[in-house]
């Protein structure tokens, strides 16, 4: 049984926009997504909060019917056709580069690239900080009215190689984007209660 959520500031059809009616979407209707939408996506997406505002996520989007099939080899065999026939595709990848952005995104701590000169630290603070940034994108993408098919099954490695060679970005998450078709939903799982997932002390 869904909670009453009627302490929340957000109102009752912002909270089920963004959370309880929202799907994952498997399918997609003809309906266009539009480079001004994809923007606001990002907009929204850019005040969500990482580490010493280090900003990691990188944004590819796919729009073309090329670029997809690009993509699709790399997908686990259950996702390439929705990730052909999906209007926008978005690579959600950690670039372990941010750092060179610090003196405008941190600029109260001179020389904050130098502190990062550690390879592996860097790159584990990319990763952790751009998965946070993924759950503010999938966020932001409901907030647009769009739909969602959030997906870790492809050969990141594959991806890496295809799209970020000779940089330090690290695929973790493929986002098909547009406007959902419901005969695509399949049955909703159960979400675990509070006291199966939350303990206080």
């Amino acid at each position: 049984m869904t909670a009453t959520l009627d302490s929340l500031a957000l109102a009752a059809e912002a909270q089920d926009l963004l959370f309880r009616e929202a799907r994952t979407a498997n399918a997609f209707t003809a309906e266009p997504v539009t480079d001004e939408q994809l923007r606001q996506v990002y907009e929204l997406v850019k005040w969500g909060p990482t580490a010493m505002n280090s900003q990691p996520l990188r944004v590819l989007l796919l729009r073309s019917q090329e670029a997809r099939e690009r993509l699709a080899p790399h997908m686990a065999e259950g996702n390439r056709e929705k990730t052909r026939t999906a209007p926008v595709v978005a690579v959600l990848a950690a670039d372990a580069d941010f750092p060179k952005h610090m003196a405008t995104t941190f600029p109260h701590f001179p020389n904050a690239e130098q502190a990062f000169a550690d390879e592996a630290a860097r790159a584990g603070m990319a990763r952790t900080n751009a998965l946070l940034q993924v759950g503010y994108f999938i966020v932001g993408v409901r907030a647009a009215g769009l739909a969602a098919g959030p997906m870790s099954g492809f050969d990141a490695e594959g991806v890496r190689a295809e799209f970020f060679a000779g940089t330090a970005r690290q695929p973790l998450v493929v986002v098909n984007i547009g406007h959902a078709d419901e005969s695509g939903y399949r049955p909703r799982n159960p979400r675990l209660d509070f006291d199966e997932a939350v303990r206080v002390l």
